[in-house]
């Protein structure tokens, strides 16, 4: 049976099948040909992986999220941002970087955030004489800070999948999510030397105007996570309330929006949710049948014999989950490789909050990284940037995600810094 798992989603993989149907497949398979079981137990566990109170918030997210990307939020957004600053080095991609994060913690989606801002900063880059190269490579892995930062919706399937606490993933990715924001301005400076200075002096009078069209933009990272640690509402409860909010917002505030927009942004929040949804439930069952047949404690067993240091294993653990990012999205890699080496990480006394964070940024890293890296093919869709151009740009960049990433896996006070902080000791 082993060998079913194993051989068939690897198959269906290079050929190109989607990631529900490898996962159903394997699992179909190993019931009809090894396990005496009737079929029913294969659809009362697909329910059983979407019947959780945890995933009740990501249709809310994602649909907040769609309302906001539709609602003109970016251009505010980055005039806001811009005004905040005065004539220092790399102010445009300081712009681009402050508005990616913004606009990422607000949708929780990284190509959403290549695709929104970019239209508005991308242009303004290269009319500034900053090089096609680095505009892209800038755009590509700042979409990817989206996934890190709270909310993010990576980080609730990541919570379902491990059954851990969502408000302490939030908190948890804030420590990741600044520290690759400080390096990414260190060097957008460093870079902005080489470019003249393209920007006014700081203006308070734009600055204020600035303030009045896009403080309603800031509203909706500050409200969800303000409620969570205020202990006003749960995340579930936070979504549902970000929605309200986004719609006041973009239809009677803003009124970048109406009606039949809400209603289009309502049915492809459906549909994404959907898709996601689908692969939750092939993915739990999968999760199941691994787990009847001792498959993680196998593995787990086998690790520790080959005697290796934490540190080791950790550092094997990120290549594999650094490959399988480059070819999978991060949904379905969370959800196929979580019930694999949470065991494995639990046993060298890795706290799974802190795993949480190394799943997230190495599968972030994936976002702006071939052969899949969905941030890539966002960019060349809107610009026609040919994918080797924008790779070759994105490499400094991902020298500094793999920087990040060295310090969040061997320097857990980084994650533990935001639950400390907001939520204090567990």
């Amino acid at each position: 049976m082993i060998w079913t798992l194993a051989v068939i989603p690897v198959v269906l993989l290079v050929l190109g099948f989607p990631i529900f149907l490898v996962l159903l497949s394997a699992v179909t398979a190993s019931l009809v040909l090894y396990m005496n079981m009737p079929m029913a137990v294969l659809q009362q566990t697909l329910f059983a992986s979407v019947n959780a109170y945890t995933l009740l918030s990501l249709p809310f997210f994602i649909f907040a999220g769609e309302l906001m990307d539709r609602g003109g939020i970016a251009s505010r957004l980055v005039n806001l941002v811009q005004a905040s600053m005065g004539r220092v080095p790399g102010k445009l991609p300081l712009t681009t970087i402050g508005t990616g994060a913004i606009f990422g913690a607000i949708t929780g989606v990284g190509a959403a955030s290549v695709a929104t801002v970019g239209k508005v900063t991308y242009p303004a880059l290269r009319k500034a004489n900053y090089g096609e190269e680095f505009s892209a490579g800038l755009l590509v892995s700042v979409g990817a800070v989206g996934v890190i930062l709270p909310p993010s919706i990576p980080m609730i399937i990541y919570g379902a999948s491990a059954e851990q606490s969502i408000p302490r993933l939030y908190a948890a990715g804030i420590g990741p999510g600044l520290l690759i924001l400080a390096l990414l301005s260190i060097y957008a400076i460093w870079a902005g030397r080489k470019v003249q200075a393209e920007a006014e002096a700081f203006n308070f009078g734009r600055f204020v105007g600035a303030l009045k069209s896009g403080i309603w933009a800031l509203g909706v990272p500050v409200l969800i996570l303000g409620g969570i640690y205020g202990g006003v509402f749960s995340p579930t409860e936070a979504a549902a309330v970000a929605c309200l909010y986004a719609m006041v917002v973009t239809v009677l505030v803003m009124k970048e929006l109406d009606w039949q927009g809400v209603l289009e942004a309502a049915r492809n929040s459906v549909v994404f949710t959907a898709q996601i949804l689908i692969i939750v439930a092939c993915a739990g069952v999968f999760s199941w049948i691994i787990t009847v047949n001792q498959v993680p404690a196998s593995i787990v067993g086998w690790m520790q014999g080959l005697n290796m240091a934490p540190w080791m294993l950790l550092l094997v653990i990120n290549v594999l989950l650094l490959l399988v990012g480059c070819v999978l999205d991060p949904l379905s890699a969370i959800l196929l490789l979580t019930p694999l080496l949470l065991p494995l990480i639990m046993a060298i006394g890795v706290d799974p909050i802190h795993f949480g964070m190394i799943v997230t940024v190495n599968l972030a890293i994936g976002l702006f990284t071939p052969p899949m890296g969905i941030n890539l093919f966002v960019l060349q869709s809107l610009f026609g940037t040919k994918l080797s151009v924008a790779f070759r740009g994105a490499l400094p960049f991902l020298a500094i995600y793999l920087v990040a990433l060295g310090l969040v896996t061997f320097v857990p006070e980084i994650s533990q810094f935001g639950v400390s902080l907001f939520m204090g000791a567990r």
